[in-house]
């Protein structure tokens, strides 16, 4: 008997709106082929959308209305057959204003559903980040580099397509591929985004994540009270002062004190390195910083906290010194960590770290910062990166390539 099957799209606030919206979409068109009744809808609430940070749509595909109301009468669903996320670095975890802190990305998978990444890292890097769960799942990873494809930025390269065809492939009783493939030159209109959907179902697999395997650590978590906990009036309490750091028998500089809440690093794709001894403490990337992640430390030179630090990459922007604050994928760390207490107590051996961290930088961008770069990127994976895309248009309505097109990947 046919059952309620629910996807989640997991994206970056307004960086990935649009490409969101049309997976979504997609799936209840193509269910609609098949005499199913499905909706599509986003998230939000009391969780205002912001750049970069975390935000949901939802896909609900049932097999009759009334069990569709039954779906929809949730805040959100509990359980989801399939979670997708857009932006690989979001597997360590997400968090927006209203989830209450950290989300693990595959919170809301049941036992063997699946969880599609689009990533150039290969399944068993991406599990490292991942949390672990007690029951299996499934891990899909669809090759590709991030799609920022928002409200003002669209960036046309069959992502969307391609996450439409590897569905009927993890998740048959979702939609079938004939109907998918329907509905993208339905809505679509274009026979090579039909293509890309098919080499997507063909190319795609699904390796099992055994229970306990991933990142162990407890994502942090807090209460909020009650309305029976609550205060008298409406009060919200200030942010304490900062104070002083003590490192061993050195004291001085100022560390600002900060939301003990709400962690900001889950919403990043990178994250700035510093080169200490290039510092001319001229304090630009501890004034510009608009999450005041920037500790003064004893010496005069601003530590990162990296808890503190969403990743826009200002500080880098701001520094008069070429390499002093470089920003680097996000993919390169495994903890937040002090870079500072690194520094003093080896910095030889920090100055290697450094050096190796910026040698090996991914290139990572939200949109286009000038003509023809995307063109640029699609010509450095190689040929298997797909064919031109004739009458596509991406950014400002220029021609763009089809990244996935013929080679079936990004």
């Amino acid at each position: 008997m046919a059952r309620t099957i629910s996807v989640e799209v997991i994206y970056r606030g307004i960086f990935q709106k649009t490409l969101a919206k049309n997976i979504c979409r997609g799936i209840v068109l193509a269910a609609r082929k098949e005499g199913k009744i499905g909706i599509a809808f986003g998230r939000y609430g009391d969780s205002p959308e912001r750049n970069g940070i975390p935000a949901k749509n939802f896909a609900i595909v049932a097999p009759n209305e009334e069990e569709l109301q039954l779906s929809m009468a949730q805040y959100e669903p509990e359980q989801t057959d399939v979670t997708i996320n857009v932006d690989d670095m979001m597997c360590k975890g997400v968090e927006s204003w209203a989830w209450y802190g950290l989300q693990p990305i595959n919170q809301k998978i049941r036992e063997q559903g699946t969880l599609i990444v689009t990533s150039m890292l290969p399944a068993e890097e991406l599990i490292k980040f991942c949390h672990t769960k007690t029951h299996p799942y499934r891990l899909a990873v669809l090759q590709a580099i991030p799609s920022f494809s928002g409200l003002w930025v669209y960036k046309d390269d069959h992502t969307d397509v391609r996450i439409l065809g590897a569905l009927p492939k993890v998740c048959p009783e979702l939609v079938s591929l004939d109907s998918v493939l329907a509905a993208i030159k339905e809505e679509w209109k274009d026979d090579l985004k039909a293509k890309s959907a098919r080499r997507s179902f063909e190319q795609v697999t699904a390796r099992t994540v055994r229970p306990g395997e991933g990142n162990p650590e407890v994502p942090y978590k807090f209460d909020l009270p009650g309305w029976k906990t609550m205060r008298e009036g409406v009060t919200i309490d200030g942010i304490r002062l900062g104070e002083p750091i003590k490192f061993g028998d050195e004291i001085g500089g100022y560390r600002p004190a900060r939301n003990p809440y709400f962690k900001k690093f889950s919403t990043r794709t990178m994250r700035p390195v510093i080169d200490f001894d290039k510092c001319i403490k001229c304090t630009l990337c501890w004034l510009q910083c608009p999450d005041s992640c920037f500790d003064v430390m004893p010496d005069g030179t601003y530590d990162l906290n990296a808890e503190a630090c969403c990743g826009c990459g200002v500080c880098e922007a701001v520094c008069p010194v070429d390499d002093c604050v470089t920003m680097v994928n996000e993919a390169a760390f495994g903890d937040n960590k002090s870079q500072w207490e690194m520094f003093k107590t080896d910095k030889a051996g920090y100055k290697a770290w450094v050096d190796a961290k910026i040698a090996h930088r991914p290139e990572r961008s939200h949109g286009f910062r000038y003509l023809g770069q995307y063109q640029e990127q699609v010509a450095k994976m190689g040929p298997a990166a797909g064919t031109p895309e004739k009458g596509s248009a991406g950014p400002g309505g220029r021609k763009q390539m089809g990244a996935g097109a013929e080679g079936g990947e990004e």
